[in-house]
């Protein structure tokens, strides 16, 4: 391999990251924000039929939780062994993994508007046509079935899944609440799921606390903990690919013209690549690039694009979690509606004028990535902002001070309240109201910390 080649393709994937930065840290924040203090209904109890209302709510979440493939993937499992149905699941998964903010901005800046207009657009068609298939197609007593040997087999084995992420819980992370043993995957998600269940204020009083802004980083934190790894490797393939696969190779895969047969072939080969390219989440964004510029139709870079869900680690998940027979409805529900919205979003930009001409642009190899303009001053920007809420997160844990009963953020100065001859300081209002509301639920963290002792006699 030699060295040049290599160095290019170093260049153009790190560019690729380069240009999308702040784009990335933008919607993990928008993310962030929304998830940590816009207050959702718990999604199992209104996501558990085949209604209209119920898909469009299963959207509104979806867009609302953004994550990771594998992320999407727990939460869905989480959502269906609670009695979501599955076309809800489904509909779930696919809008937290490809219509967030995070994902639109990488398509705006690395694909162009189009792309971003189709994968808008043909996500809302893709979930229409899923639900029509799922609704004539769907074999209930297996999914009866599924359901009753995933909550089974868990209760024999004696695992849980984390309240926060979805992911299995582990016995080290563990607290008692309600009633009952719950385990997550990591500290982080523990003390999430702790933050959360305090009680909140008004959102100006939690967005101006010092409380609010150590959730929100904790949140930020672990947002970028589900997805770094398919970012970085999802760039940095796309770089090597645009170097080293020779034209000849995109030629064999890909049709040439204008034919229907030429855009759905090219749709069914987009698909087909997804499900081996192993790259997910939003990495796939700089992949998809690498097929543009390799020269395969608008309709197969859609059809790649929507396709991150069955990449076979995630097949091999959904293996694990539901059986071979699921496993394989999903696989074949999924590349049927994203191929076939993928050549249906060709034939209707195609109608409109305005699929994107790849003759008229600059290739990936003839960009300039790294120079003083609007990318750099928006990425100090985002270093700026992911520095402030990292700060805020940091300082919250590990600053000098008694920690909070209730969020466990460590504190200086702050609201306190009086129970059983003992005086609390809390982070924020909030917390120092849900504490006086119900104190022995949160007494344990207080006695741990050596600030109170039961009181005997």
């Amino acid at each position: 391999m030699p060295l040049a080649g290599v160095f290019e393709a170093l260049r153009i994937g790190l560019g690729f990251l380069w240009t999308a930065t702040w784009a990335i840290v933008l919607g993990l924040f928008v993310t962030s924000f929304v998830q940590e203090f816009v207050s959702k209904e718990r999604m199992a109890a209104v996501l558990g039929e085949e209604r209209l209302p119920d898909v469009l709510r299963a959207t509104a979440f979806g867009a609302a939780s953004s994550g990771c493939s594998f992320g999407a993937t727990a939460i869905g499992k989480g959502l269906f062994k609670k009695g979501a149905h599955p076309v809800n699941v489904l509909t779930f998964m696919f809008a937290s993994t490809n219509l967030i903010v995070e994902l639109g901005l990488m398509i705006l800046l690395l694909l162009g508007w189009e792309f971003l207009a189709a994968e808008l657009l043909g996500g809302l068609v893709l979930i229409a046509v899923m639900a029509v298939i799922v609704h004539f197609t769907l074999p209930e007593p297996l999914f009866a079935r599924a359901r009753e040997e995933l909550n089974g087999r868990e209760k024999a084995e004696g695992t849980s899944e984390d309240p926060t992420c979805g992911m299995e819980g582990r016995d080290e992370f563990s607290l008692e609440a309600e009633g009952e043993t719950l385990r997550f995957c990591s500290k982080g998600c523990m003390e999430a799921y702790e933050q959360r269940r305090a009680g909140r204020g008004g959102l100006r009083e939690e967005i101006l606390s010092r409380g609010g802004w150590f959730r929100l980083g904790n949140r930020y934190r672990r947002e970028w903990s589900m997805i770094y790894r398919d970012v970085v490797a999802g760039f940095l393939v796309s770089g090597f690919v645009i170097v080293y696969v020779p034209q000849s190779v995109w030629e064999a895969l890909f049709l040439e013209g204008d034919e229907l047969l030429v855009t759905a072939e090219n749709a069914l080969v987009g698909t087909a690549i997804a499900v081996l390219s192993f790259v997910g989440s939003i990495g796939n964004v700089p992949f998809a690039v690498a097929l543009w510029s390799g020269g395969i139709g608008f309709a197969g870079v859609i059809a790649f694009v929507y396709s991150d869900l069955i990449t076979i680690p995630v097949l091999n998940v959904y293996r694990k979690y539901y059986g071979w027979r699921v496993m394989l409805y999903i696989l074949g529900v999924f590349f049927v509606t994203m191929a076939f919205t993928g050549f249906l979003m060709e034939l209707l930009f195609d109608a409109l004028g305005i699929v994107p001409d790849l003759a008229g642009g600059t290739t990936a190899t003839e960009r300039t990535y790294f120079e003083l303009n609007y990318t750099f001053y928006l990425n100090a920007l985002a270093a700026a902002l992911s520095g402030l809420l990292l700060l805020a997160y940091r300082r919250g844990l590990h600053s000098k001070g008694e920690r909070d009963p209730v969020c466990g953020m460590k504190i200086g100065d702050g609201p306190s309240a009086k129970y059983g001859g003992g005086e609390y300081s809390f982070c924020s209002k909030p917390c120092r109201d849900a504490f006086e509301r119900d104190p022995e639920r949160f007494l344990p963290r207080a006695m741990e910390d050596g600030r109170a002792e039961p009181e005997t006699g």
